[in-house]
């Protein structure tokens, strides 16, 4: 995690240094928490104090860098805000200062180093999540879907913080020193101090300084509107290969494969791997090679009548406008509701699209249910069983045809799991106040119907292309999939030059994490014809 470089080290890194060495005196504070573009800092004499602080002032220290060694995390390669502070020691600072253009060039220039630094990185950044006293303070009711959605929404994107049970001493104290009302919670109090009330995620992330600035005149080679396994991929290679690249999404990165609890088919993780971890990992990866990532940014009308040679311009849900000169449609799926009444008023109140641990949490020791049998819902079932009392499987056909036989055979050795085939869910009980209460399925073929007094469902019923966005500027199918690959077009092109698509969006996709990483990637290639094509003809 702190790794000390060698002379020669240090030598090969100043190369790649974005300024001379500063000075710094005793006690000067070198970055703070919260500052954008802090750079990181290869110290050459004296030292740096870093330390964590959360949104109430408390501070611990992490540690001191000493001769050799580098300050910074996963936040100075993207220029994002930084989530420590660092100061010069007793006997002062002398540092060479690397900004984020300058320190992904030494991770992609040197070899040997960007392996070094990149693993202490990403070693910081699970310590500052697991840490205490760092990051972002939620206030509010556990059960409260605004504090689920909010946790929900920091823990998928990586960034550390803590709750605070506003019917605890402390909390009580809190929400009555800040003089806030009921309806304010949940409170979000950003690491500067900065206190939200009720926020949603677009500001959550300005407070935390997470969404890139984008520049309003620049043109990218590519946007990828959605940051799934597909849209990731396309950022890895696409910045790899030294194209400008920008991501949009609009919750977090990894799509659906990112609530995935257990990913256990992917090539090369013989032992499983987490849709976080999986996409955590891409993320960086993607961030390393230069992409801007956007979150929570989407694409709300893609503008493919007024094709200039400034390329196509995307309008997006903050209100700007960003263009491209190709646009890779990567935006997936969205949930599948079922046409059940009180659906939308609980979902995030014992409604669930997805099982992470937040929900584990939530829901541990209780009966629980859940609907699908693809194999989300049985990774889902898997990693939910073991932490609750009962979960109901509820399912419409036999699971051998629609699930994959490893997960079949691990659900039939669970004792808790009561398998429903040939049932759907018709009513709701509760209230978004209150929660869930109860759920009643009913038998497809007699009619009877099943009353279950419950607080948690999760629904794993598939998803529907999400594609209204693009304003009938490419072909659809008839369920609203982009069409590819028509009238001697490229594999992953769409009906309008220029504009591609990839991942579970795509008309005939194969709806697997490793396919869509593998069209992620080819995507870039016809890109590259592509443009050629365009500079060939101009």
């Amino acid at each position: 995690m702190f790794p000390t470089l060698t002379a020669a080290q240090i030598a090969a890194a100043r190369r790649f240094a974005s300024g001379e060495p500063q000075r710094f005196e005793p006690g000067a504070e070198m970055f703070a928490v919260g500052a954008r573009n802090a750079p990181a800092w290869l110290v050459l004499e004296g030292s740096i104090d870093v330390v964590r602080r959360d949104g109430l002032g408390h501070e611990s220290a992490i540690v001191s860098h000493h001769a050799g060694q580098f300050s910074g995390e996963i936040s100075q390669l993207g220029g994002r805000a930084s989530l420590a502070a660092g100061i010069a020691g007793k006997d002062g600072c002398l540092a060479v200062p690397f900004d984020a253009a300058h320190l992904r060039a030494l991770l992609i220039g040197s070899a040997d180093l960007g392996e070094l630094l990149m693993r202490a990185f990403i070693l910081r950044r699970v310590g500052l999540i697991n840490a205490d006293n760092v990051g972002s303070i939620l206030v509010g009711r556990p059960e409260d879907p605004d504090l689920v959605r909010l946790t929900g929404f920091l823990t998928r994107n990586g960034y550390p913080h803590s709750t605070m049970d506003v019917e605890t001493d402390e909390g009580r104290e809190l929400v009555e020193r800040l003089a806030v009302q009921p309806s304010d919670l949940p409170l979000m109090i950003c690491p500067n101090g900065t206190v939200l009330k009720h926020p949603g995620d677009a500001e959550a992330a300005l407070c935390l300084g997470m969404t890139p600035e984008l520049e309003p005149d620049k043109i990218y080679d590519v946007i990828v509107t959605g940051a799934g396994p597909a849209g990731l991929a396309t950022a890895v290679y696409g910045a790899s290969e030294g194209l400008s690249v920008l991501v949009l999404d609009t919750r977090a990165f990894g799509g659906q494969a990112g609530a995935s609890a257990r990913i256990e088919n992917y090539l090369g993780f013989p032992t499983g791997i987490s849709g976080q971890a999986l996409a955590g990992r891409a993320f960086t990866q993607a961030t390393k090679f230069g992409a801007e990532l956007a979150i929570p940014l989407s694409a709300d009308h893609l503008h493919c009548d007024e094709e200039t040679e400034a390329g196509f311009r995307l309008d997006l849900n903050n209100g700007t406008t960003v263009r491209a000169r190709t646009v890779v449609i990567a935006s997936g799926a969205r949930y599948r509701r079922p046409d059940v009444p009180k659906l939308e008023e609980l979902e995030g109140a014992g409604i669930s699209y997805w099982a992470s641990p937040i929900e584990a949490k939530l829901c541990a020791g209780e009966e629980v249910a859940l609907v699908g049998g693809g194999n989300s819902a049985g990774q889902a079932t898997v990693f939910l069983a073991p932490q609750v009392e009962k979960l109901n499987l509820i399912v419409r056909r036999p699971l051998e045809e629609t699930m994959s036989k490893y997960l079949i055979d691990r659900i039939a050795a669970l004792p808790n799991v009561e398998l429903h085939v040939g049932k759907e869910v018709v009513a709701l009980e509760g209230d978004r106040a209150t929660g869930l209460k109860a759920v009643t399925f009913r038998c497809r073929t007699t009619g009877a119907e099943h009353h279950c007094a419950l607080s948690h469902l999760f629904l794993f019923i598939g998803a529907d292309p999400n594609t209204a966005w693009l304003n009938d500027c490419v072909d659809l199918d008839a369920k609203g999939f982009v069409v590819t690959g028509q009238d001697g077009a490229a594999p992953l092109e769409t009906s309008r030059r220029g504009v591609f698509a990839a991942g579970d969006v795509r008309c005939g996709s194969t709806k697997r994490v490793a396919a869509a990483v593998g069209e992620g990637a080819a995507v870039i290639a016809q890109i590259h014809a592509f443009l050629g094509a365009e500079t060939t003809s101009a």
